[in-house]
C-alpha cells in the first residue's frame, strides 16, 4: 500500500461535530480507557478522540497524542484549550520515522484508528507502540475499509502479532476493519 499521511487541512472536516453524527467517539473509546490510565494515541489529527479520552482519563491520567502534522497538533491543542483539557494532553511532533515515544512506559492503552495504513513502516510502529505497553495493556486497531484491503490489514496483524501483541477481539465499527490487541 502506498504511504500517504492525511493532509491537515482535512483535519477540520475530521474534527467536525457533524462526524459525531456517523461515528461517536465515546463508543468506540469508553468501553476500553478508564480514569487514572495512560493513552497513547498516535496519529490524532485534530483531536476527534482525543478529546473524548482527556475525558475518560480524567485529572489524574493523561492521554499522549504524536502527530507529524504541525498544523494537526495546533488544532488539537486549541480544541483541547476550548474544552479546558490541555493538562491532560502532551501533545508531541513526531519525527517521520519515528513517533520519539522512548520516553514512555506503563501505557495502559493505545488508539491507533486510521492512521496504520498512512505509515511508511507500519512493521516499525507496532514494536515501537508496543514496548511502552505494560503487559495486559491493549491496542486498539482499527482502519477505514474504504482505504484498507483485508489483505493489507490482515499484514498489519502479522506485525502486530511479531511485536508481541495479540488478537484478543475484534469489536464492531462501522466501516473498519478494527481489533483489539493485548500485550502478553
Amino acid at each position: 500500500m502506498a504511504h500517504r499521511v492525511c493532509p491537515w487541512w482535512l483535519g477540520y472536516l475530521l474534527a467536525s461535530p457533524v462526524r459525531r453524527l456517523f461515528e461517536n467517539p465515546a463508543e468506540v473509546v469508553a468501553p476500553y480507557v478508564r480514569n487514572g490510565m495512560i493513552v497513547l494515541e498516535p496519529g490524532p489529527g485534530m483531536g476527534f478522540f482525543t478529546l473524548e479520552l482527556a475525558q475518560l482519563v480524567g485529572a489524574s491520567g493523561r492521554v499522549i497524542a504524536v502527530d507529524v502534522q504541525p498544523r494537526m497538533l495546533a488544532g488539537l491543542k486549541s480544541r483541547a484549550a476550548k474544552a479546558g483539557l490541555t493538562s491532560r494532553i502532551d501533545a508531541r511532533l513526531a519525527a517521520p520515522d519515528s513517533l520519539g515515544i522512548a520516553d514512555l512506559s506503563q501505557v495502559d492503552f493505545v488508539l491507533a484508528f486510521a492512521v496504520v495504513h498512512e505509515l511508511p513502516a507500519p512493521e516499525s510502529f507496532f514494536v515501537e507502540v508496543a514496548r511502552p505497553l505494560k503487559p495486559g495493556g491493549t491496542l486498539l486497531l482499527a482502519e477505514p475499509k474504504g482505504h484498507v484491503k483485508p489483505a493489507f490489514f490482515e499484514q498489519e496483524m502479522q506485525f502486530a502479532a511479531r511485536a508481541g501483541l495479540t488478537a484478543t477481539a475484534h469489536p464492531s465499527i462501522r466501516r473498519c476493519h478494527a481489533a483489539l490487541l493485548t500485550k502478553q
